[in-house]
């Protein structure tokens, strides 16, 4: 089943409130570009399409938690 750009939206949504609360990031929102989200990682705001930035988060979650 596909998801659609707002389950997505809110997925990638949870994933950087997990994140930040970790201290793997120090920021995220929606972006001022459509169909993007910003993440602050390493002081950096990164614009990243939504599929992008749910791979950029699952990576980032798993490999602190698994450390």
């Amino acid at each position: 089943m596909k998801m659609s750009t707002t389950d997505i939206r809110d997925e990638v949504h949870k994933l950087a409130e997990q994140a930040f609360h970790h201290q793997l990031i120090s920021g995220y929102g929606d972006s001022e570009y459509a169909d993007k989200y910003q993440i602050v990682y390493e002081g950096k705001p990164r614009h990243l399409d939504l599929k992008q930035a749910h791979r950029f988060l699952s990576r980032l979650l798993r490999r602190s938690l698994v450390s």
